[in-house]
Order: structure tokens, then C-alpha cells, then sequence
């Protein structure tokens, strides 16, 4: 099975989200998408994938975001994905694409529903939030 994440390393959600799925038995494939952003076709596809809309796939905390003039709700969704295109830190991350489904990871923990093995045994994120216990029990 093939699995691709949209990952920002700097970013603790998808370094933990990338562990999980190491975890999983499963090597990624790592999408590195400041460096390498998504194609328009393929952004527009992930966020139709995922359920979200354009505005919930964007990173609003960004000063870019504010710069811009993005919270402006009479913007169209093709001059939000234009941003994103443009700003790809407005991306909110880590997407990850998997047989199962799109997902945008946030919380880390959301990538178990759509991994091929979501048993992947105790987990503790960077933080020391324990996702999933000794037992194998799914805590958040």
C-alpha cells in the first residue's frame, strides 16, 4: 500500500503524524510541500478528498493569511487556493492520502482511521501525549 504525506518537518502535527505511520509498518512516501507544492489540480483534489472545505484546508494563523486580506469571507475559493499556491505555508498540514481516504491530520491522531494498520501499539506524541496506551487502547 502506498501512502503520501504532505509534510512540513518544522511542523510537530505532521512529524508525529509521520511517526504513526512509520509506526504502522509503512515507509511514506514524503511529500515535502513547501518545497514542492501541489499542483492546483491535485491541492483542489485533496481538500475535495478530505471532506473540507477551501477555507478549512488553510492555515489562518499565518501572518501571510492576515497580510493578504484571506479572512475576507467574499473571497472565491479559487483566489484562496491561489494563495496557497502562491504561500504554500498557508496549507494547513500534514495531508495524508492512503487507500482508505484523504485526511488532513490535525490532530495527529485522525491518520489511524484511514491506515491500512491502525494497531500500531503504544504511541506517545512529541508532547508526551499518550495517543495510545501499553494496551493498545486509543486514548484521543
Amino acid at each position: 500500500m502506498t501512502i503520501t504525506i504532505y509534510h512540513n518537518p518544522l511542523c510537530g502535527t505532521s512529524r508525529n503524524t509521520l511517526a504513526m505511520i512509520r509506526q504502522s509498518g509503512v515507509e511514506p512516501e514524503i511529500v515535502p510541500y513547501l518545497e514542492t507544492p501541489p499542483t492546483r489540480e491535485t491541492l483542489r483534489d485533496l481538500i475535495a478528498r478530505s471532506g473540507l472545505t477551501v477555507r478549512e484546508a488553510m492555515r489562518t494563523k499565518e501572518p501571510v493569511y492576515a497580510e493578504l486580506g484571506l479572512d475576507d469571507p467574499a473571497l472565491s475559493d479559487a483566489a484562496l487556493i491561489e494563495a496557497m499556491l502562491a504561500h504554500p505555508i498557508l496549507i494547513n498540514r500534514p495531508f495524508v492520502v492512503t487507500e482508505k481516504g484523504v485526511r488532513q491530520c490535525r490532530p495527529s491522531e485522525l491518520v489511524l482511521d484511514i491506515l491500512p494498520n491502525p494497531d500500531i501499539g503504544p504511541f506517545t506524541k512529541e508532547d508526551g501525549e499518550v495517543v495510545i496506551d501499553k494496551d493498545g487502547k486509543r486514548l484521543v
